[in-house]
């Protein structure tokens, strides 16, 4: 058992060493443990925190030391063999945890913990970790009668397995569909670094000519520039019927009977905690009141953006018919119209920006950016294990020169790897006794791969994207909290946790920060002070439209949740069109079958957190833009106010804290570009 790669949590995982079959004994093992623990704390009943809480946390690290790598290999390197691995180990896990969670032995000692003199003179952290816990208890069913108490437990397991095929479903859609194309001129239009991305799909499916994929960078590569409509509308049209009973592969890797099954044991799980609603139950751990503060802070901001988002699509649909023989715009027009309307507007070629942004040039950037505003240094490490050539693996550094965090960088799509970004926890911070342990996080991307022709050139929105899952991963490495739970993003109110991430976006829009991630692949030279202004010109660009749509995804998430408008998501998602969309797509899209995020991942009835979180980022970043933007001392405030804490604290406090008062919502109407209508009402 010793010799399981999995088994070794306090070190980095050894990538080349796990193979699929190695998961049940390490789970074995971890979980035999943390039952062990749970069974000795129920029958002793200790009474101090470090006779209940310190086995507790070594147990669960143990664990979760186990599973971080497992679930970031299916992430970012699927397999037949590791997705049956990952099923049944999820399953196990969920089963473990339940029963853990419904312990009333351990339950009522922690609760006597509370009640001790001793509780009152721990740390707040201590303090926190603990009544997260019990909160957690509370929420898994421990006060549940015997039947009740089963149900709830059964209802968890068949919703993970749910959850996990609804993702494996979406995967395998996006992997199943391409477009062999063999007549260059069908991609006329399209820049030669993406027909080079095309070849290279070619080639590895033994093909000639190009390929054409639903992996995002090839998407947006289509949709984006793509003259021939026709092509245009065949991708769309697969990557919107994904996993659904409509489209190329209808029925094939259906998610509809999922979704269904999804709510309702939703619902009934809710209704068990006595929560009327899944919403009710998703809201107990967030920052907003209720879905009745949470519906009308969506519907006010829908109904200020929605006239701009008009003004928006009437331009484009004028454009559209005038300069592009386009008198019927479609859905699959929509991001083709939009860059030629704004080139035309304002100058900006999206090919040009993405010429001066070769990966390599932006990690550079990146890290003189983290360098400047947090004094930290990554030095790459070439001994540590990595799963995949496209990832690196980097020491973070403090300006004495002593490692207290590391990161994983993986940047390029390709089959097996998930769709999206996003941050993911390796390690969490341990200091307990003699084991010391520095945090570590995952940094995943989807960038377009670099080609035998081509390097990866990122658009300006990825290195947004970059900066966004630059600050989940602050959030992680900065951690002060040496209480795993509640450290980084761990119990962080899921509607504040895009605070740190959205607010590093903005960093993308200042003019040295993007002229030293900058450098064109060809002559070096950074982006001009011309091409900046270009930019910043269009920052508001289909402002409005933007706003729209993503109220449009957290009405739709919330009102499913809701089930006031019944549990058919095609029925549900026009109703919300019919109230905030200025573009309806055809009858035949269903965007809810591939909506991962709420159905196999961490936001549902909790989509509306992007939104809900932008009024803290946006004002949180005015206090940089107050002192002169790349700034020590503020960015020193925001590590210790925000990014270390954790949930040690409420993150409203935490904010209050670093902004000196709450937010103010006007900061989100500036960043969107909305200043000319009335403030809008938030937290």
């Amino acid at each position: 058992m010793t010799m399981n790669p999995l088994l070794a949590t306090l070190d980095l995982p050894r990538f080349a060493d796990i193979r699929p079959d190695q998961i049940e004994s390490a789970l074995d093992k971890v979980i035999a443990d943390h039952q062990a623990v749970v069974q000795m704390l129920a029958e002793t009943k200790p009474r101090s925190f470090a006779e209940v809480w310190m086995p507790l946390e070594r147990a669960e690290a143990a664990i979760w030391g186990v599973w971080s790598a497992v679930s970031h290999l299916h992430g970012v390197a699927d397999t037949p063999e590791l997705r049956a691995a990952f099923v049944a180990g999820q399953a196990r896990l969920v089963e473990n945890d339940l029963q853990v969670m419904q312990n009333e032995g351990l339950y009522d000692v922690l609760v006597a913990l509370t009640a001790t003199s001793e509780f009152a003179t721990l740390p707040a952290a201590d303090r926190a970790a603990v009544a997260h816990m019990i909160r957690a208890f509370t929420l898994s069913g421990v006060a549940l009668g015997a039947e009740a108490r089963a149900r709830f437990a059964a209802i968890s397991l068949e919703l993970s397995g749910l959850t996990t095929a609804f993702g494996n479903a979406v995967l395998d859609a996006t992997d199943a569909w391409f477009e062999h194309i063999e007549d260059e001129a069908l991609l006329k239009g399209i820049a030669d670094s993406d027909k080079a991305m095309f070849a290279q799909a070619a080639n590895a499916r033994e093909l000639g000519g190009w390929v054409v994929t639903l992996q995002m960078p090839s998407v947006n590569a289509v949709l984006t520039f793509a003259e021939d409509r026709a092509l245009r509308q065949r991708v769309y049209t697969a990557s919107g019927t994904r996993a659904s009973d409509q489209g190329p592969h209808a029925g094939q890797f259906d998610n509809s009977g999922r979704i269904g099954s999804i709510l309702k044991l939703r619902r009934e799980a809710a209704a068990l905690l006595g929560f009327s609603d899944p919403v009710a139950w998703s809201l107990a751990t967030k920052m907003a009141p209720g879905s009745s503060d949470v519906l009308t802070f969506l519907r006010d901001l829908g109904h200020r953006a929605k006239p701009a988002a008009q003004r928006d699509f009437s331009a484009l649909t004028a454009y559209a018919a005038e300069h592009l023989s386009i008198p019927d715009i479609q859905p699959w027009d929509m991001a083709f119209v939009s860059e030629r309307l704004r080139k035309a507007r304002f100058a900006v070629d999206e090919r040009e920006v993405r010429a001066h942004f070769p990966v390599e040039r932006v990690i550079a950037g990146w890290q003189q950016l983290l360098d400047r505003l947090f004094g930290i240094r990554l030095v790459a490490r070439k001994d540590v294990a990595v799963y995949h050539g496209d990832a690196c693996y980097y020491d973070v550094l403090d300006e004495a020169g002593a490692v207290f965090a590391g990161v994983y960088v993986d940047l390029h799509s390709r089959p097996g790897k998930r769709s999206g970004a996003w941050m993911a926890q390796a390690r969490p911070r341990l200091n307990d006794g003699d084991i010391q342990r520095v945090p570590v996080a995952y940094l995943v991307c989807n960038f377009s791969p670099q080609t035998d022709e081509n390097p990866s050139l990122l658009s300006h929105s990825e290195v947004t994207t970059l900066l966004h899952e630059t600050g989940h991963c602050l959030h992680h490495l900065f951690t002060l909290v040496d209480r795993p739970s509640i450290a980084g993003t761990n119990g962080f109110e899921w509607d504040a946790v895009e605070l740190p991430s959205q607010l590093m976006e903005d960093f993308a829009w200042d003019r040295d920060v993007l002229r030293a991630m900058s450098g064109h692949h060809q002559t070096g030279a950074p982006l001009s002070d011309a091409l900046f202004d270009k930019l910043t010109a269009a920052r508001g660009f289909l402002s409005g439209m933007f706003v729209v749509r993503q109220v449009e995804f957290a009405l739709l998430d919330l009102l499913l949740h809701l089930g006031t408008l019944g549990s058919d998501p095609m029925e549900v998602a026009e109703a919300v069109r019919d109230e905030v969309a200025v573009v309806r797509p055809p009858a035949w899209h269903r965007f809810p079958h591939a909506f991962s995020h709420i159905f196999a991942g961490g936001y549902a009835a909790g989509y509306y957190s992007y939104l809900w979180a932008e009024v803290l980022a946006a004002d949180g970043f005015q206090r940089f833009a107050e002192t002169g933007l790349i700034n020590r001392s503020t960015a020193a405030a925001l590590r210790d106010e925000i990014l270390s804490r954790g949930a040690s604290r409420p993150a409203l406090e935490s904010f209050r804290a670093f902004r000196g008062r709450d937010a103010d919502p006007q900061a989100m109407l500036i960043r969107r570009g909305l200043t000319d209508h009335a403030r809008v009402a938030a937290s």
